[in-house]
């Protein structure tokens, strides 16, 4: 018997057999537009419709990310189907080994997804606890644990998670920004593949793997003489084939290594590879007590750094290296933190967890600058977050470090949202000018420039960091659609918006925004919809937090637009409306 590994995708029409007994044609038009967009966004996400069952589409997917996605589309474009809401379709996930029976798929697989379905909410995605293990890194959404469920006919309770409203702000919810294949690689320039453990039962140690390759790419990164793919580029395409990421990313070499942490010693194996023919320029095997890791990481920055870019001096590699922290355990603190802090927005618990690692790794040094900054990061996600305290708390990480570039760029952050753009402005060229290659860094940077009134330098960031970076997070890549917004170009806008590989609600307010003042009543208005399935609390209370243009009739103007639209003044008109 054939088998095959297969994310399945179950989605089922709600409510289609009253609203039949009712108005049969109406009832059978609106599920037939509903289960075409289930169907449209399958292909679209490169599945494949295996089986129809009554008002239910039965769907495979290779990729689990995106099967989670198309049943996130599908679920936003039925929200804008004539008399169709979010509410009337629901789906159920499951990633498991399934039977093929020519173009079918049968199996207990194909059963969980199923009854997944059947025992979700009106418009909800119930994804099995396999589903959210692949996708909870990179998705573009919350997730909330509804805990064991019995499903019926299956022998034991699945752990079920419930899809919520998408995040703004993942760090690494990465997607390719654009797909064109660099022909030439860039001078002196070099990407770092994402760190592996040395075998399976190695994965609790992924933190210290993430961590170590974050390190040596901000340190090359922070090289002016250097061109540094950024890291989520580097992870996107982490094949293992030196020539597949010189083609795909422009670099002349790439750093591949593993690591693995045997009891208080740490065992690395790095090679520098040239990506023409993906010869091995030199490899290296190092184990040191954890204590000295970091050194090793310098002397490899060093050797990469000569390697690629020639005579590069010691003193400026000197001088553009971070601060170290003195006590090694807080640096492994400050690691497993920061794994919890990517994962923010993905389930609440990570807010306090990654708070919590920082807060061990500050009293095991208090000369640590970075878990300081990224305690307040994490502490901001929180609704008692005190902007006045978070400032005195990354100054203080600027008086122990202040060459840290990200703590330059948060405290730009807080003093723009106290209104203080002066300020901020000297801190976000601060974070630019100490890591001139970071593209995470430089286009979260350009947000500033937006708000600020340039935003014609915010697209030049935004082109240099998606020079750096042809796989940047959506949710920096969107910052080119507030920019265009701005410079009133909503055409040029429009057709950005429409071209990234999912939308956040932010992108839909600034679509549905420049469709009013283009006179497209009726397609803003599906836009609000759109919007409303994918987080039912929204309202212009979001635009007046999140938009901090310095310029306030921009900002009265966004709201006005979007109201206009349908999107709801404030929340309380929304709990009125329903």
């Amino acid at each position: 018997m054939q088998r095959k590994l297969a994310t399945i995708m179950v989605a089922d029409v709600v409510g289609s057999t009253p609203a039949m007994e009712t108005d049969e044609e109406a009832a059978l038009t609106r599920v037939a537009a509903c289960l075409k967009a289930v169907g449209d966004m399958v292909a679209r996400y490169e599945g494949r419709v295996f089986n129809t069952a009554g008002d239910a589409v039965l769907a495979e997917f290779s990729s689990p990310v995106n099967a989670l996605r198309a049943s996130m589309e599908a679920r936003n474009a039925i929200a804008a189907v004539p008399g169709a809401t979010a509410f009337d379709i629901r789906f159920g996930l499951h990633l498991a080994d399934v039977a093929v029976f020519g173009d079918d798929l049968r199996g207990d697989g194909v059963n969980v997804a199923a009854r997944l379905q059947s025992t979700a909410d009106a418009g909800a995605i119930d994804v099995s606890r396999a589903v959210y293990d692949q996708v909870r890194r990179v998705t573009p959404c919350s997730f909330e644990e509804i805990g064991a469920r019995s499903l019926k006919g299956i022998s034991e309770p699945m752990q079920v998670y419930r899809v919520g409203q998408t995040t703004d702000r993942h760090r690494f919810q990465t997607a390719p920004t654009r797909n064109a294949t660099l022909t030439t690689a860039k001078p002196n320039s070099v990407a770092v593949i994402p760190f592996s453990t040395s075998s399976s039962a190695d994965q609790d140690q992924l933190f210290l793997a993430e961590g170590l390759t974050d390190d040596l790419t901000l340190e090359l990164g922070r090289l002016k003489s250097l061109f540094v793919s950024s890291r989520s580029a580097s992870t996107a395409l982490a094949t293992g084939n030196p020539v597949e990421v010189g083609k795909a990313l422009g670099v002349h070499y790439v750093v591949i290594g593993s690591v693995r942490k045997l009891g208080t010693a740490v065992r690395l194996n790095i090679a520098l590879a040239e990506t023409e023919y993906g010869h091995v320029v030199w490899s290296d095997r190092v184990q040191r007590p954890f204590d000295e890791i970091l050194d090793v990481i310098d002397e490899i920055t060093a050797r990469v750094a000569a390697t690629v870019a020639g005579r590069i001096e010691q003193a400026e590699i000197v001088a553009a290296r971070l601060k170290r922290p003195e006590n090694m355990s807080a640096y492994e603190y400050y690691l497993i933190g920061l794994d919890h802090h990517r994962l923010i927005g993905v389930a609440d618990h990570h807010i306090f967890e990654a708070m919590q690692w920082f807060e061990k790794s500050m009293e095991a040094d208090p000369s640590f600058a970075r878990p300081v900054t990224m305690h307040v990061c994490a502490w901001s996600a929180l609704p008692d977050f005190d902007r006045d305290i978070g400032e005195l708390r990354v100054a203080h990480a600027l008086e122990l470090d202040p060459t840290d570039p990200e703590s330059h760029r948060v405290m730009g952050a807080l003093k723009m949202m106290g209104g203080d753009y002066a300020t901020s402005s000297h801190h976000h060229e601060r974070a630019l000018d100490l890591a001139p290659n970071e593209a995470y860094l430089i286009g979260r940077c350009a947000a500033f420039y937006t708000f600020a009134g340039d935003p014609l330098r915010a697209l030049d960031l935004l082109d240099r960091a998606e020079t750096l970076d042809p796989f940047l997070p959506v949710w920096i890549t969107e910052e080119r659609v507030a920019a265009l917004y701005a410079l009133a170009r909503y055409e040029d806008m429009c057709a950005v918006a429409g071209a990234l590989p999912f939308q956040t609600r932010r992108t839909l307010i600034y679509h549905m925004a420049a469709r009013i003042a283009g006179g497209d009543v009726d397609r803003a208005r599906k836009l609000v919809l759109q919007a409303l399935a994918l987080d039912p609390s929204l309202s212009a209370d979001y635009i007046a937090m999140q938009e901090l243009f310095r310029d306030k009739p921009i900002l009265d103007e966004l709201i006005e637009r979007a109201c206009a639209a349908g999107l709801p003044r404030t929340a309380v008109e929304i709990k009125q409306v329903s």
